[in-house]
This record gives C-alpha cells, structure tokens and sequence, in this order.
C-alpha cells in the first residue's frame, strides 16, 4: 500500500501543473460523483424494498384470509407470489421471528435468486409465508448503477478536458515567465514577459509577470548604469596614465624608476581590462572567425604568452582544426596560462586533444564558490589562490562566449585546478585547408 502511494505521489509530481490540475479536478469530480450515485442507488434501494416489503405483507394478508375460510391453501400462487406452510427453503431469522409470534418480512437483493418474504405464524407451530421473486427490481437497480456510472465518467472526462483547457493558460503563462526569466539570467535583458490573462483582469500570474518585468527592468538599469560608469572610468584614466606612462620613461634609471614604471604598467592593464570588460557587457564584440589547426595554434599562444613554466601536450597532431578568432583565442589562453602560473604552482600543462585544450596547475584548486557561482570581479576567491584583480576569468570567459566556445572550471584530483577550453569544429561545408598560425 505504501509502495503504491509512493508511486502515485513519485507520478503525481513528475506531470506538469497543467495535468496536475486536470487530474486533480478528475479525482475531485469523481468523488464527487461517486458520493451522488451511491446516494441515488442506496434512496432508490430504499424505495425498492419498502415496495416489495410492503406488497408482500399484503399478499401474505390475502393468503391468511384464503387459509382461514378453507383450512388449506388450495393453490400455490397468488399473483406472482409463492405461498407455503412450512416452506423448508424458509429463511431462519424469518422463521424463528414468525413462531416467536411476529408478522415480519426478510429481503434478500444481492443474491442470485432475489427476493421478499413475509410470514406469520398459524396454529401452534406453523409459519405461513409468501415469497415474491425480485429479478426485475434487481435489473432496474443494476441498470441504473451502469447509468449512474456511465454518467458520471462522461461528467469526469468533461471535468479533466475543461480543467486542462483552463489550466493550459496558465501553464503558458507560467511557462513564458520563466522562459523569460531564463533569457535575463543569461544575459537579455530586454526580455520581458508582458501582459497575461484578460485584459481588464488581474490575478496571480499577472501579478507574477507585472513582479518579473518590474524586476528585469530594474536590473537592466543598474546593470547598464554599472557598465557605463566601468567603462566611464577606464575611458577617464586613460588619459592621465598614457602621460604619466610619458612621464615615468623620462626618469632616470634607477631601482625606484623600476617601481614607478612596474606599478604604471599594472594600471594600464587593468584600465584595458575595464575596457574590456565593459565591451563585452555591452555586446559590442564582433569575432573573426575562420578555420586553423588547433595544436600548432596552442604552441604559438602559449610561447608568446611568456608562461616559460608552462609544458604544451599533444599539439603535435595538427590534424584537428577549430573554427575560431585567433587574437581572442590568444586572449583567452593567455589569460589562462597567467591566472594559472599566478594562483597555482608547477608544473603547468596545456593539453590538446581533440577540439579541447585544457590549462591545468598543481595548487590548491579553484575555490568551491568560483566552481559554484563563476568567476567574481576584483575577487579572487580564496586567500590560498593569491592575491589579483579577478578579471582574467571574467574576460576569458567573455571573449569565449563571443567565438562560440565554452570554459569549463574544475579541480581535478589529487591537486590542482583545470579549466577546459571547448572550440567549435568547423561546419562540414566549410573549406578546410588550415591558415598558416604565424599570423597570431
């Protein structure tokens, strides 16, 4: 019983709030309509009996009067009705309550032979009784239970047929809210789900769309004001660290010139980061893409990358090719080899295989919240991870976004963390002959 139970919440749950409804309303309905028909058949029943009770008291009555002027039943029908003394097929309860002195009667429906008796005592020790069969009573009783149940699956399908039609709004409704809500999550944040139901009226799901487009609104504008002021920055320090760039290479060489000059590159690359990060907020990155050999690619980028620890595996097949934006892939390896030769330690790998190439140190990992929510900016997630800016990831993962590759971030075991850059293959149709990767 529990197993059953179990599968039927376990079923109950798997279906869609449209067919939740339509079921919902069909059991409601059909207990409902069970309640009527057992009520109409136990009223009718009733009525039935009292009948047959009373019709065969009568006839009892007329057979006693029959008995008494002639001493004997000189016939063995009365109507329809059996009379007997002494019937040996005489029910007992009727019997013992005949010769105890009472004039009674015995219904029997639910049996293969249905019918009333009545008896009386006669004499000392004699019961006259009367039997009148029941077999057309007992067909209307059944054939208006096939009415009654006939009725009431036509009333329940038309129950489940109307509450999926009703629910089917809903269910659309709910449905466009939250396939709304997954395009602001990934980026479109002019999505909006717009007016629902009738127009003039207001319900829940209407309260629930006006709530979604109030707060996609809202989130577009703070966004939006927070990638203009990034980008308002990057663009206002510009300016003054090109002349103070100017400035540091006049002076005279010395170990604080070295500093002054270390700390004046730092921020011109990260004014370049903003900018960059702010371009791709904005959408406003356009990828060059063609066709190139993957493993000859990777060897390139990673030698310019100036990650001298790190060791480049299975680039030697220069069979595969990608379909990529060569500079944005330099950016986003770059970035990755950076990010692991800063955060983790030696020795440092970049493994080609297939359409994969994964970046993979020996330190302490990625912290569980950058594997949980993605890469924060101006946060690197973990003391243990070093100290940095937290834009590397952030815009290697943007620029894969543009070329239609993806990044995954993992820590394999026993030590390390590993992020899986994942290129798109180039279409069957297009002309495979790879461009030469000096061009990077």
């Amino acid at each position: 019983m529990k197993r059953t139970l179990l599968r039927c919440r376990r079923l109950l749950h798997s279906l869609g709030l449209r067919w939740k409804i339509a079921v919902l309303l069909a059991v409601g309905c059909s207990l409902v309509a069970l309640t009527i028909g057992i009520l109409i058949h136990e009223a009718r029943a009733d009525q039935v009996a009292d009948a047959a009770r009373k019709g065969a008291l009568a006839q009892l009555v007329r057979v006693r009067q029959v008995y008494e002027l002639t001493g004997q039943l000189d016939f063995d029908k009365v109507g329809e009705a059996d009379a007997r003394l002494d019937c040996p097929s005489l029910p007992e309860p009727l019997r013992q309550a005949a010769l105890s002195g009472h004039r009674t009667t015995y219904l029997d429906l639910d049996g293969l032979h249905p019918a009333v008796w009545a008896a009386r005592p006669v004499g000392a020790d004699q019961v006259l009784s009367v039997r009148q069969p029941l077999a057309e009573e007992q067909a209307e009783l059944w054939e208006l239970d096939q009415k009654l149940m006939a009725f009431g699956v036509v009333v329940v399908s038309l129950a489940a047929i109307g509450g999926a039609a009703l629910a089917s709004r809903l269910s659309k409704d709910l449905r466009s809210a939250a396939e709304t809500a997954r395009r602001i999550s990934t980026g479109e944040l002019d999505a909006r789900i717009g007016p629902s139901g009738v127009p003039g009226t207001r319900n829940e799901v209407a309260e629930l769309s006006a709530a979604v487009d109030t707060m996609a609104a809202s989130l577009q504008r703070r966004l939006v004001a927070e990638q203009r002021f990034t980008a308002d920055v990057a663009h206002e320090l510009r300016t003054p660290l090109t002349g103070l760039h100017t400035a540091a290479e006049l002076l005279p060489p010395g170990r604080p010139t070295e500093l002054v000059r270390d700390r004046v590159a730092a921020l011109r690359g990260l004014t370049e980061d903003l900018l960059e990060v702010a371009r791709l907020d904005g959408d406003r990155e356009v990828a060059q893409l063609d066709v190139h050999p993957l493993g000859p690619l990777v060897e390139e980028v990673t030698r310019r990358s100036g990650v001298v620890e790190a060791q480049v595996l299975g680039a030697a097949d220069g069979r595969t090719c990608v379909r990529t934006d060569v500079r944005r892939l330099e950016r986003i390896l770059t970035n990755l080899l950076v990010n692991a030769r800063r955060h983790g330690r030696d020795p440092i790998t970049v493994t080609v295989a297939g359409n994969t190439v994964t970046v993979r140190d020996h330190g302490p990992g990625f912290p569980e919240t950058l594997l949980r929510d993605g890469p924060q900016r101006f946060l690197t997630g973990a003391a243990e991870r070093g100290q940095g800016t937290g834009l590397g990831l952030t815009i290697a993962l943007g620029q894969a976004h543009v070329i239609g590759a993806r990044i995954t971030l993992t820590n394999p075991t026993p030590t390390g963390a590993a992020a899986t850059l994942t290129l798109p293959r180039p279409a069957p149709t297009t002309p495979t002959s790879p461009s030469s990767p000096a061009g990077v």
